[in-house]
């Protein structure tokens, strides 16, 4: 049957025709670049304090500054903004983004990808639980040079931040999120002002840029580069929130963001806590804060935990999209999504994740209780997720991009090396909290792990209980039982196989509905499907119809909405005549199945913690039937 097609419109396109560029360069600041902008809290005093007490206070501060300098050209301005901004996936961003790129340009689509994407994901949300928690740590920690008697509330006046932060979530971050543009803006101009102004201090800290100094001071210092090295690493963490967020902004507005205010301004303001503490090295412990006048030093303060909350915030909601991209390519178990604007749908609360991030949060910030000790935390992750962005990117110059072999090489064994050495100076780190990120990324790689292997081994068992759709409706046809009014749609993964529910409901009611919808939903490898390719529909009689709706990884799978589309295609039916009927599995462990004994009894955890089917298609209540049935995996 021939039915005709629709044609869809682009809303990322739509997004960025409404906003302007100007708009979109100013929110970008908001979302993309707040993590890496906060760095300069904490990333150069980190670096003084790893290389204290060894060599010349000068050459350390230059040595300190040429790394800091470099890596930040290197891999954000190199790395990220010149290659991996390229790599988008239909204009989306991020490792899951990626790695579906990568593996899709890959004959027989490899498992060692899909590894890679899975080790991505899960090093970011290690990193996810530790960025808040820094970040507002570092800033509220300037209460010590305002008033240093106030020291002992700044744990407390942290947690209580973190607290309110993550209970707003609920409340959506629409109208906030209209002022973190320009309170960003504001941070990276104040950042270059002051900074600009303490290069007077002294004028030949410039001489940094050249990477002679960062060559020698690594050769001078080669007990304690390994540890300076991890300290420098912060001053680039955030460089992937570049590549996460880029189907938000689109590549220019970000790439104009960075060269034209973000750049910059962290240079200058580098530069500039060089040349304070060349001139006042007994500041060296607060350099950031110690740089400002006392007439400045509280409204600092009050606009650094602006800002450190605005870079919680995007971490926080980079990790909603995270988790969502996973649920949608199977990855995980169906969570509870809440959309919080009505006009956007990337703008979304998941209370498991969110109630996941905050214990964790709550949890680092009073067990390390300072930014220094978080410090140690922070790098293995994001060192971690860079590398496999390297190898991901490498298999996209050669499979996608076609560069000759030796190109691709060139270009990216440099990168891959730096962040081998970066990654390298982390593990370093490892005893003292580097074991935080890392034990929530092989948690979450278990989860992710469990879920696919547990869904696998179930798709299995059921496809051995399941009889060909045509088979049954070959039979059906030869021995019609008794139909009643309305429409039946059955949901089943198994495109070919005859739905459970279909079978149960036949054993149990011995009818059919007049119009029965045999109805699949794929996700596809991309991130956004038009309305034109989002529906397959097959007519096999008067009785039985096969639909198959795909949805890309970044859209919410509503099958209302979908059906919408159906009806424009000419299959007519009455909504509120029509029953959705779902099959709810009760699964058992067996000692014979695929996976151990301990690993069955959490993929069955996770299957009974997943959302039900009705809230996660938005089917309506009340036209929903569930028919149940126990399989053994």
């Amino acid at each position: 049957m021939a039915y005709p097609q629709l044609r869809s419109r682009d809303p990322e396109l739509e997004h960025e025709t409404q906003s302007g560029l100007p708009a979109l360069v100013l929110a970008a600041l908001g979302v993309v670049y707040g993590d890496i902008g906060t760095s300069p809290l904490y990333a150069f005093r980190e670096a003084l304090h790893a290389t204290a007490g060894s060599g010349s206070h000068r050459e350390n501060v230059l040595g300190i500054l040429s790394l800091i300098v470099w890596a930040l050209t290197i891999v954000v301005t190199v790395k990220y903004v010149t290659f991996v901004l390229k790599a988008d996936n239909r204009g989306e961003g991020g490792t899951l983004s990626l790695m579906t790129l990568a593996r899709e340009s890959l004959s027989g689509r490899p498992a060692w990808v899909l590894v890679l994407g899975v080790a991505g994901a899960s090093l970011f949300l290690g990193d996810a639980i530790i960025t808040p928690a820094i970040s507002v740590l570092s800033a509220v920690e300037g209460i010590q040079v305002v008033a240093p008697a106030l020291s002992t509330w700044i744990v407390p006046i942290t947690l209580t931040i973190i607290a309110v932060l993550f209970f707003v979530q609920r409340f959506g971050t629409a109208g906030v999120a209209a002022v973190f543009g320009p309170v960003m803006a504001l941070w990276f101009v104040v950042l270059g002002l002051s900074g600009a102004i303490h290069i007077l201090d002294d004028p030949a800290v410039f001489s940094a840029v050249n990477p002679l100094h960062a060559l020698r001071y690594a050769t001078n210092n080669v007990g304690i580069t390994v540890t300076v090295l991890g300290a420098v690493f912060l001053a680039v963490t955030g460089a992937e929130a570049l590549y996460v967020d880029l189907g938000h902004f689109g590549r220019r507005p970000i790439v104009m963001a960075w060269f034209v205010l973000v750049f910059p301004c962290l240079l200058l303001n580098y530069f500039g806590q060089g040349a304070f503490v060349l001139s006042n090295p007994e500041m060296a412990e607060h350099p950031f804060f110690g740089m400002h006048p006392d007439w400045a030093k509280i409204p600092m303060v009050c606009l650094a935990t602006a800002a450190t909350v605005i870079a919680s915030q995007a971490v926080i909601s980079g990790a909603y999209s995270l988790v969502r991209q996973a649920m949608h390519l199977n990855l995980l178990p169906r969570l509870q999504i809440l959309h919080t604007s009505e006009a956007h749908s990337g703008q979304i609360f998941m209370p498991q994740v969110n109630s996941f991030l905050f214990i964790f949060v709550v949890a680092l910030v009073l067990y390390f209780r300072s930014s220094r000790g978080l410090s140690a935390a922070y790098g293995i992750a994001v060192t971690g997720e860079m590398l496999i962005t390297s190898v991901l990117l490498f298999v996209v110059m050669l499979r996608v991009w076609n560069w000759r072999p030796v190109s691709a090489a060139a270009a990216v064994a440099p990168l891959f090396l730096i962040d081998a050495g970066f990654f390298a100076a982390n593990v370093a780190k490892f005893p003292d909290g580097g074991w935080v990120p890392v034990a929530v990324a092989c948690t979450m790689g278990l989860i992710m792990q469990t879920w696919m292997s547990g869904r696998r081994l179930l798709a299995a068992r059921t496809k051995m209980d399941e009889i060909p759709l045509a088979s049954i409706i070959n039979r059906l046809a030869q021995k019609k039982p008794p139909t009643v009014p309305g429409t039946a749609i059955f949901l089943t993964s198994d495109v070919e196989g005859a739905p459970t529910a279909l079978l149960h409901s036949l054993k149990h009611y011995k009818v059919l509905h007049e119009q029965n919808i045999i109805l699949s939903v794929v996700t596809a490898t991309t991130p956004f499907v038009p309305d034109d390719e989002k529906i397959f529909l097959e007519s096999f009689n008067p009785l039985f119809s096969r639909l198959v709706v795909t949805f890309g990884f970044m859209e919410t799978p509503n099958i209302p909405r979908a059906l919408v589309l159906v009806r424009k295609l000419g299959l007519k039916f009455d909504i509120m005549s029509t029953s959705f009927f779902l099959s709810r599995r009760t699964i058992l462990p067996s000692k014979k199945g695929g996976m151990p004994l301990w690993q069955d009894r959490l993929f069955i955890t996770l299957a009974q913690n997943a959302g039900n089917a009705t809230d996660y298609f938005g089917l309506p209540t009340g036209r929903v039937v569930e028919l149940g049935l126990q399989t053994t995996i």
